[in-house]
């Protein structure tokens, strides 16, 4: 289980991404990035903010995609990183990194929050 307290997000493997996103009963930001690729470097610590900011809220995770190029594939994964918030098991919110930063990013998450808390 995710229990952020300030630590960097788990990376998941596909294996576990059923369990982790699919059949999570809270929302779950996914990081889809690379160890290797300089933007997911320089965007690390500003997700790890998120991740911290929406402790409780959401789940935050990473999938690295070199490691899981179905999901890569499944998810049309074009550019790293791409964030995409699952709820319900559904992706809402996908946003590619290299044209989002981290405010906008949490303005479109907030927004989709404070939709599905006032629907609940």
């Amino acid at each position: 289980m995710n229990t952020q307290t300030g630590a960097l997000p788990p990376t998941i493997a596909a294996v576990n991404f059923k369990t982790e996103v699919l059949d999570s009963k809270q929302p779950v930001l996914v990081e889809f990035g690379t160890a290797w690729s300089r933007q997911c470097q320089r965007f690390e610590s500003a997700f790890q903010e998120l991740a911290i900011a929406w402790a409780g809220k959401v789940k935050v995770v990473k999938v690295r995609t070199d490691d899981s190029l179905d999901l890569t594939l499944k998810y049309a994964i074009k550019f790293v990183p791409t964030l995409i918030c699952f709820v319900e098991g559904s992706p809402c919110v996908r946003v590619a990194v290299t044209d989002a930063g981290k405010d906008a990013i949490l303005a479109k998450i907030k927004l989709l929050l404070d939709t599905s808390s006032s629907s609940s």
